[in-house]
């Protein structure tokens, strides 16, 4: 072999490692790229993402926003959560998105509303968060601007959100609780944070604030969500779910159909259909091994 055969040998020797090192660093990058959509897949229903930012009744498309949701201060309209960037959330970088889930701030420095359940979302971890994110990114863009809110004075002023936050949000992300199993743990990290039953489960003060001394006990028609009663789901004296053994409510989130055969309707319909139905078998049982476990409110 000559002086120039040899030196190519090197060269494409040299190449062929080069890219086998490239491959090695680029495999178990894009694995954990493509693992990180796959759970956000799982936490975006899980949070019924879906739900609250498509106007279904109007046949709206999916994440496009524009569902109405009334409220005892107005009605309020949710945006545009699909990667087009100039009505969407396609030029969020990671931090931006991590903030607003967090701290309920939106990249303009302006404060969401708390119809948007960022006081649940805040107990997320960043790296579920980023997880939703990367694959919202995923999905197709839609250029549909957003609708304004119809909240009257002094509600519409949002600078007045810096204060009601001082009175009432907890920022997380969430802290397991000491000499709690790890399960328990994980069902009351999917309950309050991931799922955010609470937003529903418990009844609010006049501000709208939640009442957490008497979370997840329900709340009337006149102040439930969109009009409707949501039940307890605390342990209640041998009443309605606290009759459930942990089985049942977990079949009952993954399916909707309750142990005397009945099935979920209306909202709670949407919220098992499209969210927890979409949780493993591990992660249903977890939240009924924490709901099993909160002290009985009636």
């Amino acid at each position: 072999m000559g002086a120039a055969s040899v030196r190519s040998w090197r060269f494409f020797r040299g190449v062929g490692a080069a890219l086998a090192a490239f491959s090695l660093w680029g495999a178990p990058s894009m694995a954990a790229d493509d693992a990180a959509v796959a759970r956000g897949k799982v936490l975006f229903s899980a949070g019924g993402c879906a739900n609250c930012h498509t106007d279904v009744k109007n046949k709206g498309t999916p994440l496009a926003g524009r569902r109405p949701m009334k409220t005892p201060f107005g009605t309020f309209y949710s945006p545009n959560i699909t990667p087009d960037p100039a009505h969407g959330i396609g030029k969020w970088t990671d931090a931006q998105f991590v903030r607003a889930m967090r701290e309920g701030i939106a990249p303009d420095g302006s404060h969401y509303y708390p119809v948007f359940p960022y006081t649940s979302f805040t107990f997320m971890t960043d790296a579920d968060i980023k997880a939703i994110r990367a694959y919202i990114f995923t999905l197709p863009s839609v250029a549909q601007a957003n609708r304004p809110h119809e909240v009257g004075f002094p509600f519409s002023q949002r600078f007045l959100q810096f204060f009601w936050k001082m009175l009432f949000f907890e920022e997380g992300p969430y802290k397991p609780a000491p000499g709690r199993s790890a399960e328990w743990n994980r069902g009351a990290y999917l309950a309050r944070a991931v799922a955010h039953c609470a937003e529903c489960h418990t009844p609010r003060n006049r501000l709208g604030g939640l009442d957490n001394s008497i979370s997840f006990t329900g709340v009337t028609a006149q102040n439930g969500p969109e009009g409707e009663a949501v039940p307890n789901i605390r342990s209640d004296t041998g009443r309605g779910v606290s009759r459930w053994s942990k089985d049942q409510i977990a079949t009952y989130l993954g399916s909707g159909e309750t142990p005397e055969g009945d099935f979920a309707g209306s909202l709670m319909f949407e919220v098992i259909d499209k969210g927890t139905s979409e949780l493993s078998d591990e992660d249903r049982a977890a939240i009924a091994t924490y709901l099993k476990a909160l002290p009985p409110i009636r």
